[in-house]
């Protein structure tokens, strides 16, 4: 059985001492492989009968090492541990390109081996070679559409598991170790999830995420975009992009580009606003709603894109009767009652908060705010922060919740932060959490409507500020510095 089209005859692995070189010839295999797909999947909508399954495989990279050796010791990325022979599928060389590419060069200056290119025996699903704008649901009639397995690859859940990110993936050491976190079929999945979640493509997700649970920062985020596409300058940020792919460019890089794409008929679950840089190191908001389930859901997803922060702006109860509404808690650590992490992230795994993001984020208060010294003090508190899973959780017995409150010294609680915070140290993503006190049901202040209201006037704009600001200084501070070393293991995969 011919698994490729006969005119492009099956790769045959190659080694390249050249990260530029490797990755074309990664483009290579995987448009050639994917165009074969998508080209015999038409064929079968238009009614064709094809005389043999069709299969496409994705693109690898690999590298062997018989050495402990490597050039730079400090980074915490970027070689492999131990003499051995190491693989990772690639998929969508598209969108990861530029990633791919300072993987590869950071291996060969590291181990000075050559990197060898191949095809895998992982095929690739029909669905993700059709991408995230053609769906076999609709273009074929029922009857064609239950026999699609019979002729081409349908997802596995085997390829698209979690193991090695969440330390069960071992191997004897005579076996091809993993060089990501992520198969490309786990990546794949997650491309297709977040342009069903978030309304918008994956191409607009940018490096530095910004997590929020109320639309009110949406729509200042929203403005604000807006503002910096029309106000003339050159911010940085070439474009605006909100869910149903609609594109604002920056009038002050052609004052003649016009919108593109147009706003969905209603808006995705959790939808998502980037604005965009040409290197992809700018910032996306994702209106993730209310509860730990949903922030588990979206961080899953926007890991594989290999961020290099995120943040979770958004409300908690104050927790201290010396808390005013409307204070800051910068969050150093967290209690972990959210439990929808509890079996791929045991409780007893201590979170560390990243030296580089607090810093970051207490300097951007202080400076949106104009405070310093003890005029920061008296509007941001730094400490513990509690997560639950239950919206109600003032109607528990008080006496527990004080006891479990005093032990943990929380100073607030919220829905998201720690799932947030447990997700980025499971996927060695950095990051921090600023929330804002909004009520403080244990001293008599209930978030009621009209209180809630004129909290939300007066704070949402200088917090999501902060947000922005703690963003570019992580991106201008050096990406070195960010990715540290505490969110690896001894046992860790080269690719960041």
């Amino acid at each position: 059985m011919s698994l490729i089209d006969m005119s492009e005859p099956r790769p045959v692995p190659t080694r390249f001492k050249d990260a530029a070189a490797a990755l074309a010839e990664v483009r290579a295999i995987y448009d050639g492989q994917t165009r074969y797909l998508v080209t015999r999947f038409m064929e079968y909508v238009r009614g064709t009968d094809l005389p043999r399954r069709v299969r496409g495989f994705y693109p690898y990279i690999e590298i062997s090492t018989t050495t402990h050796a490597r050039l730079d010791s400090r980074l915490s990325y970027g070689f492999v541990l131990a003499p051995g022979t190491y693989r990772a599928t690639l998929t969508r060389p598209d969108l990861f390109g530029d990633y791919y590419l300072k993987q590869f060069e950071l291996l060969l200056t590291n181990h000075k081996v050559q990197l060898e290119v191949g095809l895998s025996n992982r095929p690739i699903p029909i669905h993700f070679a059709l991408g995230e704008n053609l769906h076999p649901e609709a273009n074929l009639d029922p009857d064609r559409l239950d026999l699609v397995g019979d002729f081409f690859d349908l997802p596995e859940l085997t390829y698209v598991d979690d193991a090695v990110p969440n330390g069960t993936y071992f191997l004897p050491t005579a076996n091809r170790q993993p060089l990501a976190l992520f198969t490309a079929a786990r990546v794949d999945l997650s491309l297709q999830r977040l342009k069903h979640y978030t309304a918008t493509g994956p191409e607009h997700f940018q490096q530095f995420v910004l997590f929020t649970n109320y639309q009110f920062y949406v729509d200042e985020f929203v403005r604000l975009g807006h503002a910096m596409m029309q106000d003339g300058q050159d911010h940085g940020y070439v474009a605006f992009v909100e869910p149903g792919n609609l594109v604002t460019p920056n009038l002050a890089l052609d004052p003649m580009a016009a919108s593109t794409g147009a706003k969905p008929p209603r808006l995705p679950q959790m939808p998502a606003y980037h604005l965009k840089r040409a290197d992809g190191a700018g910032i996306t908001l994702i209106n993730i709603g209310v509860g730990p389930s949903n922030a588990k859901t979206i961080t899953d997803h926007v890991a594989v894109l290999r961020p290099h922060a995120w943040l979770m702006l958004g409300h908690c109860a104050g927790l201290r009767g010396s808390q005013k509404l409307g204070d800051y808690v910068l969050a150093h650590a967290y209690v972990r009652d959210d439990h929808v992490l509890d079996d791929a992230l045991p409780t007893w795994v201590p979170l560390p908060a990243l030296a580089e993001v607090q810093q970051a984020l207490e300097t951007a208060v202080a400076t949106v705010a104009g405070v310093s010294g003890y005029g920061l003090k008296a509007l941001m508190q730094t400490g513990t922060v509690a997560t639950t899973d239950d919206r109600n959780w003032e109607l528990k017995d008080q006496k527990e919740l004080v006891a479990r409150f005093n032990l943990s010294r929380a100073i607030a609680l919220d829905m998201e932060s720690a799932t947030i915070a447990a997700n980025g140290y499971r996927f060695r993503v950095p990051y921090g959490t600023l929330l804002c006190v909004s009520d403080k049901p244990m001293h008599g202040n209930l978030k009621l409507p009209g209180m809630a209201d004129r909290f939300y006037r007066e704070r949402v704009d200088q917090h999501l500020k902060i947000g922005v600001l703690t963003m570019e200084m992580l991106r201008d501070g050096g990406l070195e510095r960010l990715h540290s070393r505490k969110l690896r293991s001894f046992s860790e995969t080269a690719f960041r």
